[in-house]
């Protein structure tokens, strides 16, 4: 279940990420005149991203898990969520000032002065590391992502519902990439609005889950996780 949910809210939310990232993809260097090479290197510029939020997936993944064994998976669900709809409902100069802190902008900026410096180069590998550290930018929408990651409590599954929340990414992304030119800014702003809406039901979903109220998928029963003595005798 936390699988396909990670498809859909990548999908869902990469329509965010062509107003967020798409100047990048669209802007991405030509590896070579071919048609064929043009191709694969938007798909290496995507694949680059999914890696780095599987490694992503894999940190948060773990620190869920640490939670999960303190026995507060379902405390981590609710606050997780509630979170979400608190960021959603932040007015807009708050959350330019979180992103625009000096902080966040010292931390991005060797991230940002690296990419720049690959798109001098236009090679093949370049596409990949542009997508690699693409993924490291800030993006609200991969939080909400990485926030799925840390209520699945285990750092294989995390990997695996970033890997799927980047591959429901590709489809927007790389046709933003192919045909980014043609999408006006009206439109993207427009699909912008959309994604709050996206992001509450997310929300309302993990708070569900945290109440444990036995609804098959929408909220299971969570088992109590005990430790065991074990007493060995002389």
């Amino acid at each position: 279940m936390e699988i396909i949910t990670a498809l859909i809210i990548g999908f869902a939310g990469s329509f965010h990420c062509i107003g967020m990232c798409g100047p990048i993809a669209i802007a991405l260097p030509v590896a070579a005149a071919s048609n064929f090479k043009f191709i694969i290197g938007r798909i290496l510029y995507n694949f680059g991203r999914v890696i780095t939020y599987s490694f992503m997936g894999i940190f948060f993944g773990m620190l869920g898990g640490k939670i999960a064994m303190a026995g507060m998976q379902q405390t981590l669900s609710i606050f997780l969520g509630g979170v979400i709809i608190f960021f959603v409902l932040l007015p807009r100069k708050y959350k330019n000032y979180l992103t625009g802190a000096q902080l966040v902008q010292t931390l991005i900026s060797p991230i940002k002065n690296q990419i720049s410096k690959l798109f001098n180069l236009a090679g093949l590998p370049s596409l990949l590391l542009i997508g690699i550290l693409n993924g490291f930018l800030p993006c609200g929408f991969v939080y909400i992502g990485l926030a799925g990651a840390a209520a699945t409590g285990n750092p294989i599954t995390g990997a695996l519902f970033m890997m799927m929340f980047g591959i429901g990414t590709i489809p927007a992304m790389f046709a933003a990439s192919l045909f980014g030119k043609f999408i006006s800014l009206n439109v993207r702003r427009k699909i912008s609005k959309a994604i709050p809406a996206l992001a509450v039901l997310l929300a309302i979903i993990f708070i569900l889950r945290g109440l444990n109220l036995g609804i098959p998928y929408l909220s299971p029963k969570l088992q109590a996780q005990t430790q065991t003595e074990v007493v060995i005798c002389h």
